[in-house]
């Protein structure tokens, strides 16, 4: 079969498809990856078929709004990013909905991200099957609020609220998504597609009706799956990227790991702001009050600039599945790729959240034990990291849980599992159209 998979967004938006897509392939399909311009060399280097998809993630990120976010530490709800989105990507978003359409001909099933969920649309037009395939929990449960509510505090008791107020959640930030794009959605059902108007509340009811099935790419040892989930919604395991065959780490990097003891990773993906150099510093000055040795990754930003004291090296792109083993401790800022990562590495995680799903991750790795209760940028200082830093390498409680934990998920093949539910999902399809 003639598989699509679109998806947006930064690195670690992309990279979990990508091990998605492997598994797809050796099971036979032939696979195309819809997504940003900026990633089409990582696309076909992994020899899929690539799409174009609107939009260039590391400029939106650098950019001065993103950093003075980012700078402040203030978590965003998933509610404000949706007025921002109708505020200043409407020409984007547009562009995105017609890529989406010339990516997907062709295809007998699509399989969509959570910024390419019109793709459902696209999957109605074409009269093919569509699978949603999320990093974080997005379906309506009553069990947790929305990941975006309360700085991410989902799986954690709130006082004086129960399992409506949980549900009504996902209801208000559906419709709120919903509509701050319904316009532009439906003219491009009309124009583009040739379909009606979505209803005014939106697609919602007719997915499930319809039983739509999703994929989650993560682990349900670290969320475990809501009863109130139906059998369509599979929680996999993390869709996991290996090193590229013949990888070999940076000799610098081999040589300062083998000269002194297990280092402690610092590093903020593609979510470092511009203000790196104030954050490196604040990095260093911690880890020295710890007495810790340290890594430090770039990302997209300029994390580990300049001069560095001879305990401490700045790394560029290092596949995390290699590096975070070997270290002591993992500082990061929660993005769901790199937290499926640092937890497989077995050691404690320092999570210093910046915003969208982030926060989320940090409470889960805090309710787990293994690892201190996040850091909010906004509160971040040389002492509270060095007071998490420590905690981690010196609680031996936490690091065994971290380490029993690691193990259970390294024992785990979430592609295996996507690509068995993939092969489920639409076998049901077909009995229910003949």
């Amino acid at each position: 079969m003639q598989l699509t998979v679109v998806t947006a967004g930064s690195r670690g938006d992309i990279q979990p498809y990508l091990a998605l897509g492997l598994g797809l392939a050796r099971a036979g399909h032939a696979v195309r990856v819809a997504t940003h311009e900026a990633f089409r060399e990582l696309v076909t280097g992994h020899g899929f078929d690539f799409a174009p998809v609107a939009g260039d993630p590391r400029a939106i990120l650098s950019s001065a709004a993103a950093d003075a976010w980012l700078a402040s530490g203030r978590n965003r709800s998933m509610l404000a990013f949706a007025r921002e989105l109708r505020r200043q990507a409407g020409p984007l978003v547009e562009q995105s909905l017609h890529d989406y359409w010339r990516a997907c001909q062709g295809s007998d099933a699509i399989l969509y991200s959570a910024v390419g969920l019109p793709s459902w649309h696209v999957a109605r037009r074409l009269g093919v099957p569509a699978i949603g395939a999320f990093l974080q929990p997005l379906t309506r449960t009553r069990a947790f609020p929305t990941v975006g509510l309360r700085g991410g505090r989902a799986l954690l008791p709130l006082p004086g609220v129960g399992p409506a107020f949980n549900y009504a959640t996902h209801v208000a930030v559906e419709q709120v998504m919903w509509q701050s794009l319904r316009g532009r959605v439906n003219r491009w059902r009309g124009d583009t597609l040739g379909l009606p108007p979505s209803p005014f509340l939106g697609p919602f009811a007719e997915m499930r009706r319809e039983n739509t099935p999703t994929l989650y790419g993560y682990s349900p040892r670290v969320v475990p799956k809501p009863r109130d989930w139906g059998e369509a919604v599979h929680v996999t395991g993390w869709w996991v990227l290996p090193p590229p065959a013949g990888w070999r780490p940076p000799p610098a990097l081999d040589a300062f790991l083998a000269d002194g003891p297990p280092p402690v990773y610092v590093g903020f993906g593609s979510m470092t702001p511009a203000s790196a150099e104030r954050l490196t510093a604040t990095a260093l000055e911690a880890l020295e009050r710890a007495g810790q040795r340290g890594v430090l990754a770039s990302g997209w930003g300029a994390l580990g600039g300049g001069a560095l004291p001879p305990w401490a090296i700045a790394v560029g792109d290092v596949p995390h599945e290699w590096l975070l083993p070997r270290m002591r401790a993992v500082v990061h800022h929660g993005g769901a790729g790199t937290t499926g990562a640092a937890l497989r590495s077995g050691n404690p995680s320092v999570v210093v959240p910046l915003g969208f799903d982030q926060p989320f991750w940090g409470r889960r790795v805090a309710a787990l034990g293994v690892g201190p209760e996040p850091v909010p940028r906004r509160r971040l200082t040389a002492d509270h990291l060095a007071r998490a830093v420590a905690r981690a390498v010196d609680d031996e409680a936490m690091r065994d849980r971290a380490a029993a934990l690691g193990a259970a998920l390294r024992a785990e093949d979430g592609v295996a599992s996507a690509v068995e539910a993939v092969h489920a999902e639409l076998a049901r399809t077909r009995r229910a159209s003949v």
